[in-house]
């Protein structure tokens, strides 16, 4: 049976979006983490030997030092976002050199497929020139879900409706 739908319900806006690390950027950061705590402990177990320290300092750092990473990993995880898309605007975080790093979407002209430094990235091309550069890759999430989700926010924020869906025919 072919959907219906009304055409004088308008289309919901989308709630706030928020596009979190990819795991394996996430794993990565953490994995640099605790080879810094290596580091750390290993440096600082040579000091408390040579300065007669007792070793419960540097079971203290170590026990400190997992605390961190697991906290660190929990943010990176649950909280850190890369992009947090509302009705109004977008913002991004936790990116290196994305241009603009926040816009209402009214500001937007349109958004491309651009490639920067190897990388498969998003470019919302701003209408006073500016760009925000997002990389796909870093992103949890599919990049056509992604594009499709993305397209959904710029047309809202817009004021754009979506065409309804027509059913497919068997």
């Amino acid at each position: 049976m072919p959907e219906q739908h009304s055409a004088s319900a308008p289309s919901p806006t989308p709630a706030p979006t928020v596009y979190r690390l990819a795991p394996a950027v996430t794993a990565r950061f953490v994995g640099m983490a605790v080879v810094l705590l290596a580091v750390l402990l290993f440096v600082l177990t040579f000091v408390a030997a040579a300065a007669g320290w007792s070793f419960l300092v540097v079971g203290a750092v170590a026990l400190l030092g997992l605390a961190g990473v697991f906290g660190l990993g929990w943010w990176l995880r649950a909280r850190a976002y890369v992009l947090r898309c509302t009705r109004e605007g977008y913002r991004v975080r936790l990116v290196r050199r994305p241009g603009v790093r926040e816009a209402r979407w009214t500001q937007v002209e349109d958004a491309v497929a651009v490639t920067r430094h190897g990388v498969p990235c998003v470019a919302l091309r701003l209408k006073d020139g500016g760009t925000t550069t997002v990389p796909v890759s870093v992103l949890a999430i599919d990049k056509d879900a992604f594009v499709r989700e993305l397209q959904d926010h710029l047309q809202a924020g817009n004021g754009l409706q979506k065409l309804p869906r027509r059913g497919r025919r068997r």
